[in-house]
Formats: structure tokens, sequence, C-alpha cells
């Protein structure tokens, strides 16, 4: 049984874009991702195949003028970030990850934290998790992850055991695993929570000069609460919506929720005296090392007129930066900008730039015309109306004045299919386990070991394996967990979703036809 693309073609690595040199950048010729990822983009119609259950807000980021003590010209010469004081209108997006439109907010699952901000020089989107890392370091790699997440294509029940099948082949997925199957797996609340750019991007200043940029969302009233299994169960008994729910209640009785939003930043190379790699998404930079510093605050305080319009219809690419904003080499942040964008033009349409919860709050002229549900031509005030293409001496848009020197970085590397030199798979997890207070790695013993239990001996045994290699008792405890529990199932999926079907088929009243 052979791998091939759907033109027949026999895959040879499923695992590694092509990139120059092991750090990247990726190359537009990547024939199989962009093919693999973009038959993924149009999986699902017309809900998000990622994100799909969500929530959303307005609001303003006002910036400090600084980063940390310093004065953030040094770093970027973005203008939203300049002047203290200076507010920025907002929209947020928070959302679950795998499941559908409707299902519960407790489940266990990633939480997207999406921040679009409407600057006077255009958009920027800051699309983030709760969680700081990611599962894949290899955006190649997506389309696969999702599937194993999402429920069996035959069955259609959602079978744990194909989420560990997929993690235990993914040795770089232990960092996230240990974070999702921990109390961080379920937040109490979107208002409760931490937000992260997870990939690295760049700064830029003036002069052209870029620095690797992390981004941190982080609640001001510093109350961050994550829910055991056992409570998410009791809410969910009794609210799907909890999350959603609470975020709308609390702007509407005044109490709008605010984030500061700081900054991580490392000079732009190689950082070799690391044992990682800092554009590696399934890693932290230790906060000791590299300081949380400060650069504005957001808040919230008007909610949607209406959910679809604006929360459905709310569309995010990371590729949506403005000038002093720029990407690093990150493999997964590049494959993510091609991604996203492609999946709106699918989703809402080839003018979805054009609704209002999507367009900038300044003019746009552009060239671009036509195409489904075309509302209005954005012409620039005077333009030949003739003329939709560029150059040209007929009163057509001109390009702009650069605002500062371009960022040049330089290659010089093979181009290759390869993982990165310091993957570390599981050092940083282990590191996480270890800081872990006892409630939480309880938590987490027990939540692996009821997911484990429907798994097949030879995903457990990897599983362990991984495990054992980011801390020693960490592999065992959870070992020790299933060898003690011993479950034999005939079911599908997990434990709890075993006793549902049982208590199912042993509940409800017999009646009469009609």
């Amino acid at each position: 049984m052979t791998l091939t693309d759907r033109q027949g073609h026999p895959i040879t690595d499923n695992q590694n874009i092509r990139t120059v040199g092991d750090r990247g950048p990726s190359t537009l010729e990547n024939y199989h991702f962009l093919e693999k990822i973009s038959h993924f983009d149009r999986e699902k119609i017309p809900e998000r195949v990622v994100h799909a259950r969500g929530a959303g807000a307005h609001g303003y980021f006002e910036a400090y003028g600084k980063v940390g003590n310093e004065p953030v010209a040094k770093y970027t010469r973005a203008k939203l970030f300049q002047e203290a004081g200076k507010r920025t209108p907002v929209f947020v997006r928070f959302s679950t990850v795998v499941h559908g439109g409707h299902s519960p907010e407790t489940l266990r699952d990633p939480r997207g934290f999406a921040v679009k901000f409407y600057t006077e020089e255009g958009n920027w989107d800051l699309v983030g998790n709760n969680l700081k890392i990611f599962f894949i370091r290899d955006p190649l790699k997506f389309p696969d992850m999702v599937h194993a997440f999402r429920p069996d294509p035959v069955t259609h029940i959602q079978n744990i055991e194909r989420m560990f099948d997929f993690l235990s082949n993914s040795p770089e997925s232990t960092h996230m695993a240990t974070f999702l199957f921990s109390p961080w797996g379920i937040p109490a609340s979107y208002r409760e929570m931490q937000g992260s750019g997870v990939n690295t991007y760049k700064w830029v200043n003036q002069e052209g000069t870029g620095v690797l940029i992390k981004y941190h969302w982080e609640p001001i009233n510093n109350k961050i609460r994550n829910l055991t299994q056992k409570e998410a169960e009791e809410i969910q008994a009794k609210n799907y919506s909890h999350a959603t729910q609470d975020l709308y209640e609390a702007i509407e009785r005044g109490d709008h929720p605010e984030w500061e939003l700081s900054v991580q930043i490392l000079s732009d190379d190689e950082h070799p005296e690391l044992d990682f790699d800092p554009l590696d998404p399934t890693k932290l930079w230790d906060h000791e090392q590299f300081p949380f510093l400060p650069v504005g605050k957001m808040v919230l305080n008007k909610n949607p007129e209406d959910y679809f319009a604006e929360v459905e219809q709310a569309a995010f690419g990371t590729g949506v930066l403005v000038d002093g904003l720029d990407f690093s080499d990150d493999k997964l942040l590049q494959g993510r900008t091609f991604s996203y964008s492609d999946t709106q033009r699918h989703r809402v349409g080839t003018n979805y730039l054009q609704l209002p919860v999507n367009a900038p709050k300044k003019h746009a002229a552009t060239n671009q015309r036509d195409g489904q549900m075309t509302y209005f031509v954005d012409r620039a005030p005077g333009q030949n109306p003739h003329v939709n293409y560029e150059p040209s001496s007929l009163g057509g848009l001109q390009e702009a004045v650069p605002q500062g020197a371009d960022h040049e970085p330089s290659y010089s590397d093979k181009l290759v299919r390869q993982k990165i030199s310091r993957p570390n798979d599981f050092g940083q997890a282990g590191d996480t386990y270890r800081k872990f207070e006892d409630w939480e790695k309880d938590e987490l013993i027990a939540n692996l070991v009821g997911a484990l239990l429907v798994s097949s001996p030879v995903v457990r045994d990897k599983m362990i394996h991984n495990l054992t290699q980011a801390d020693a008792d960490y592999g065992r405890r959870v070992a020790e967990g299933l060898k003690k529990a011993d479950a034999e199932s005939k079911h599908i999926g997990t434990v709890p979703a075993q006793e549902g079907a049982e208590i199912a088929e042993k509940s409800g009243h017999q009646t009469d036809g009609y």
C-alpha cells in the first residue's frame, strides 16, 4: 500500500516540505504540499475546516509606545505601536479547533484566539491559540493531523485511538499533548485564558533590521482558570455554549475583558546556544531567559449585532501583516499563510474582504475585479475607471512610497526535504510535566490513561515510550495506570463514551407506535 497524490505519483516523503536548508524558507513549487493543503482547505462547505465553533466581540487595542522600557521604534516601525495611548479598533474571534459548529465548548481542544486589528495602514491579523505551542512543525502534516483528530470516516464516531495513533508516531507532538490532556486542555472561559501567536514572526525597524518575535496575550486581571474533566462534563450536561454565553453576558453587563499584549524578542539568527530551534512552533521560549515585554492592552467592549455577519463570516489569515511586521522562516507559519487566505476565498467567497467585518477601516484601492458577490469596485478617488492594471500613464494606481528600508534576509543553502537539525522532541515536554502542580499531574495522568485505554497495544507502547523520553515518572505513571485499569473494550471511542453507550442501551421507556 503505497501513498500517492491524486495524480498517482508515489510520495516518498510525507513528513517535510521542501526548504532552503533544514530551517527554511519554503519554496512555491512544493507541489505535493500545495495540492494536499488546497484539497484540505476545501473539504468542508460552508463550515470552517477548523475553528468552526466560535464566539466574537469588538473592542480596541491601546499601545504603550514602548516595548518593555525601550522605545518600540527600536524594533518595529509599525504605526499602531508607536504612540502611547493610540487606540486601534479590533475584532476578536475565540474558537475551538477540531469539532463542528454546534459542538460543546467543554471538549478537550485547543482554543483559537484570533485578533483583527483595523490599523491606519490596513488590517493586521494576529491568528493564534490559547496554548503557546502546537502539535507539528511542518505544514505538510496538518491535513493528516486534523483527519486523525476527527471522527472515523467509516463509522463517523469519534475514536480517540486515531488521535493517539498520529501523536505516537509524531514525537514532536509530545509537548502539546502534555498540555492538551492536562487541565490546560479545557479553559474555563474565553475571558480567563491566555493567547499566543504560536509561530515565530519578525519585527522590522526603519533601517530594515529584523528581530524574531513571539506574541502573547495575558489576561490583565491575572485570572486564568482551567477545568478538570469532571467539571467539564458537569457543565456540558447543562450547557454546551457556556463560554459563548459567558463572553456575551460579561460584555453586556460592562465587565469588559482585557488582555495585555507582550512580546518576546530574539536576534534574527539560528541561536546555536539553544538546544532547540527558535523557529520550532512545538517549543516555548523560556520566559525567564527571554522575558515578556508589554507593548499594549486590548479591551473588548461591544458584542456583535449579528452572529453570522460578524462572527461566522470573520476571516483571518497569518499573512495579513502591516509595514514593520514580517514573517520568519518558520515552516508551519509559511504553510498557514497560504492555507488561511486560500480557505477564506473558498468558504466565504472571492470578495470576502468587502464584507464589513473583514474590510479595512482605511480605503482600499486595488486592480482586482469581479468574482462572485462583488459588492463594489475598490477604486481610488480620481482613478481612471478604464485602467485596472499597473503600471499605467493614463490615471491608474501608482505604487506606494516605501516607509522604510526593506528587510532583506539572505540565504545560501541546498533545497532539501529535511527535519530541523535540533528537534529535541521531548525535553520541553518533560520540563512542562515537572512544572505542573500535583493536581495538574494527577489530572493529566488520569486523562491520558482514560483516553489510551481503548488504544491498541502498539499505539499504547509508542505513546508510553514518548512520555518516558520526556520524563521517566511521567511514562511510568501512565503505564501503571493502564495496567491497573486493563480495560478491554468492545466499543469505539473513550471510556466515558463507552459508558454513555451502555447507559443508552439500558435506558429509556418502551412505548407503542402512533
